[in-house]
């Protein structure tokens, strides 16, 4: 690696921030069919990128009634050098005005250092640093480590395609480290390495009732109210103490150990003054005998995520309605499986249901499993030395609640060692009003990987 990569990356930096702009103007929403289109362009975009700044493969990977998939790779280091595969992704949740933006957001605004447009933290950021970084060693002179790149454009939608795709191209993603560039950071000055993260699986309750809505003064309190029954169904799914009541939720979670239980204590009081500043919540929640972050990190939970039925407009409707339903979804903990956590949910809530309405308990996605990566592992090493130099303070040791699906297939399929290498910021609202991503962290992220490179190959 040149030695004046680190200074050309600094130099470029003013070309890197507005790449990161015309990304972000980019309505790569990926769950919206009517912006299909639109993670095309963004697809084109990143491919026009690897091929400007010299990587010998950029490819397009398009599949039926699926959205693209973006590989690009560099192989210049030789045979002996180790290979680096790093995934991210470039779609993106819907965003309107309407929706309590300060501004447009698929119009980027620079404020304090912030930038604010729906995609920056989640996860446009991530894909721009990690071609930033490898352009400036390619303009460099080139790189330390081989290089394959793989930007997914339905992470927020399913990830049908990408699971198809390694499972189907183990030998073009083979690679000696894979890192995971997605997430966020608590605090954007004590950087936090995650080692772990849990699965998920979502669902939907369908309560079903008479068989039109009907006058409630005529029929009510003849007629079990599918909203009153959903509700009934619902509160059974939790103990008093916070737990899951459901049969079976728990038979596959492995105990939490005294010295795992010690390796995540020092990330205690950060997690709760982080709580504290993006919740807002008068007081914390959860399963008993778990710190809050314990319960974030290695416990499984179910959660409400929307729930609905009859009349919802303004005014007066005394309606006694047909049908009611509930979203939730389940985050799950290394060992447990969607399958199996499926069918204890579904056999549980058919058994709550009262015979005075009927009930269809739909799957929403196939799931994902949790995965947890060796603490001790090389590649964890060299992140761990190069978010010390990008930051300038020792990173420390966390598992994260949320989920990145794909990580699971890249265990299953690829036997490189797992790395998560997020540069996001938690308070930058991903998935909410005014997302932003913080431009020093970008520029910080882009010296991390730099540091990381030259770390993975001096060994």
């Amino acid at each position: 690696m040149h030695p004046d990569t680190h200074a050309h990356a600094d130099a470029q930096f003013s070309a890197t921030r507005n790449r990161l702009d015309a990304l972000l103007r980019i309505p790569s929403v990926s769950t919206v069919p009517a912006h299909a289109d639109d993670v095309r362009r963004a697809a084109r975009w990143i491919a026009d990128w690897m091929t400007e700044m010299g990587m010998t493969r950029a490819e397009i990977y398009e599949a039926e009634g699926r959205l693209p998939l973006v590989y690009g790779e560099w192989l210049g280091a030789g045979e002996t050098a180790p290979t680096v595969l790093i995934y991210t992704h470039y779609d993106v949740q819907p965003a309107d005005k309407s929706d309590g933006w300060d501004t447009e957001p698929f119009e980027p605004t620079e404020r304090n250092g912030k930038l604010y447009a729906r995609g920056a933290v989640d996860s446009k950021c991530h894909v721009v640093i990690q071609l930033a970084a490898i352009e400036a060693l390619l303009k460099g002179g080139g790189a330390p480590v081989n290089l394959k790149v793989l930007c997914e454009g339905e992470e927020e939608s399913g990830s049908e395609h990408i699971y198809a795709f390694v499972a189907q191209n183990p030998d073009l993603l083979r690679a000696d480290v894979c890192v995971i560039s997605d997430g966020s950071l608590p605090n954007e000055h004590q950087p936090v390495l995650d080692y772990g993260l849990r699965g998920i699986i979502s669902f939907e309750i369908h309560v079903k009732g008479p068989r039109r809505d009907l006058h409630s003064g005529h029929y009510g309190g003849s007629v079990h109210n599918p909203i009153q029954a959903l509700a009934e169904i619902v509160a059974q799914l939790h103990a008093p103490d916070g737990s899951v009541s459901v049969p079976g939720f728990y038979d596959q979670v492995a105990p939490f150990t005294d010295e795992e239980r010690a390796v995540l204590a020092p990330m205690h009081a950060p997690f709760e003054q982080e709580w504290q500043d993006v919740t807002g919540a008068p007081a914390p929640w959860g399963e008993q005998g778990y710190s809050a972050h314990e319960r974030i990190a290695v416990r499984p939970t179910l959660e409400l995520n929307g729930i609905y039925g009859g009349y919802i407009g303004e005014g007066v409707k005394t309606v006694l309605p047909s049908t009611a339903v509930a979203k939730l979804s389940c985050r799950l903990v290394p060992y447990q499986t969607p399958d199996h956590v499926w069918e204890c949910l579904h056999t549980h809530i058919h058994a709550l249901t009262p015979p005075s309405v009927t009930v269809e308990v739909k799957r929403m996605e196939m799931g994902a499993e949790a995965f947890i990566i060796d603490r001790t592992s090389p590649a964890l090493k060299a992140v761990t030395a190069a978010y010390e130099q990008g930051w300038g303070v020792k990173p420390l040791l966390s598992r994260e609640g949320g989920s990145i699906p794909v990580t699971a297939e890249f265990q299953r399929y690829l036997s490189a060692q797992l790395v998560m290498m997020p540069f996001g910021y938690k308070n930058g609202g991903a998935h909410s009003i005014n997302e932003n991503c913080d431009l020093g962290m970008v520029q910080k992220g882009i010296h991390t990987m730099l540091h990381f490179y030259r770390a993975l190959a001096d060994g």
